[in-house]
């Protein structure tokens, strides 16, 4: 994302962001609304952020970010090589989230760890950016932030956990304990996993075991 970027379709934005400033010319041209989420949201996160665009460089192409700048009447420019990590990573997720238009809408975005390089402050604004753009389309999100998980709001029907256990990792619904918790607002997700009490279903966990035995033993016979 920092780089120089040739121009590329822009319809969808690639993994490692490498086409990102043609994802947002795209949306320049056919969805300004969804640029102007986007745009919104950043602002949230990163406040001095005004607005970003496409950029022509010779024939390449990146991103300028709009930045206030102390002393000065109007925001200065900046090329995306000269913005910081959090800045980047945070336009690259919700690009990722809010990329649908006309021309392509995806059906699935998954993505890990959305808070890494960013303030803690910034997750609340990041939470709801995810809850919005599930109303489009279907999110997947891994994280080990309590912070990202501090909302009372998201009901425990929205999560898995992951255990590591004897080099093997399970992943499955909360366990009764945590569901309970969490349906009489006791306790939010992100509190529960500062006391290290969000956990998987034991016995989904096992059935899962079951399954995988009775799937490699027919495999055998």
């Amino acid at each position: 994302m920092r780089e120089l970027q040739k121009p590329q379709e822009g319809r969808l934005l690639k993994p490692g962001g490498e086409n990102i400033a043609s994802v947002i010319g795209h949306l320049e041209r056919v969805a300004p609304g969804q640029l102007a989420i986007i745009q919104e949201y950043l602002q949230t996160v990163v406040p001095m952020v005004h607005g970003i665009e496409r950029k022509q460089v010779g024939p390449m192409e990146t991103l300028e970010f709009r930045q206030d700048m102390a002393g000065s009447k109007h925001p200065w420019r900046f090329m995306a090589q000269n913005m910081s990590d959090g800045t980047l990573r945070a336009l690259g997720v919700l690009v990722a989230l809010f990329q649908g238009n006309r021309d392509y809408s995806p059906m699935l975005v998954g993505m890990e760890e959305p808070e890494t390089a960013l303030h803690p402050a910034a997750s609340a604004a990041l939470r709801e950016a995810l809850t919005r753009a599930s109303g489009q389309t279907q999110v997947i999100v891994t994280s080990h932030s309590p912070d990202l998980l501090d909302d009372q709001d998201l009901g425990p029907e929205a999560f898995l956990a992951v255990i590591s256990e004897g080099g093997e990792t399970g992943i499955a619904p909360l366990d009764g304990a945590s569901l309970e918790t969490m349906r009489h607002q006791l306790f939010s997700a992100g509190e529960l996993l500062r006391l290290n009490q969000l956990a998987p279903d034991r016995e989904e966990l096992a059935a899962q075991n079951q399954h995988q035995a009775d799937l490699f033993g027919d495999a055998g016979s």
